[in-house]
């Protein structure tokens, strides 16, 4: 399939083997993610990896998710995202989690080459830090053994 572009709230880019940079985030006024609700967000995320994507790192916050993928042919983007976000908005709600979990619209980006791949695999990798310095491990944070390959 050749490239293509698209417009929801926010324009979206497509070309085939490329890889995207991922951000979601938690509806407006939606209480942050509980330890358990992340884990429901990352066991999602490594499913179908190998499989319909290369998972090559993600990040899931309080707030927010960021994931770095390249779709496997014939996977489009949009349908991965979308089954991220209802599988795990239907797990946490079954678990408890009242009202709409995510936003509507998410941000992607193309990236662009290998500098690029790498400040977005480091921006994931240290994203819990930046937020609070204060913590050592963080157990939601992922990033493939070879990100680069």
């Amino acid at each position: 399939m050749d490239g293509y572009r698209y417009r929801r709230r926010l324009p979206h880019w497509r070309e085939p083997r490329a890889v995207y940079f991922i951000t979601w985030r938690l509806t407006q006024g939606a209480p942050d993610l509980a330890d358990e609700e992340r884990s429901a967000v990352a066991e999602a995320l490594h499913h179908f990896a190998d499989a319909r994507y290369r998972l090559i790192a993600f990040v899931v916050m309080n707030d927010h998710v960021h994931v770095v993928l390249e779709p496997a042919d014939g996977e489009a983007l949009e349908v991965l995202v979308h089954s991220w976000k209802s599988f795990t908005a239907r797990r946490l709600q079954q678990a408890g989690r009242r009202g709409r979990v995510w936003q509507p619209e998410y941000f992607d980006r193309i990236v662009r080459d290998a500098d690029e791949l790498r400040e977005k695999v480091t921006y994931i990798a240290n994203n819990p830090a930046k937020r609070w310095p204060e913590i050592d491990l963080y157990p939601w944070v992922w990033v493939a053994a070879d990100p680069f390959a």
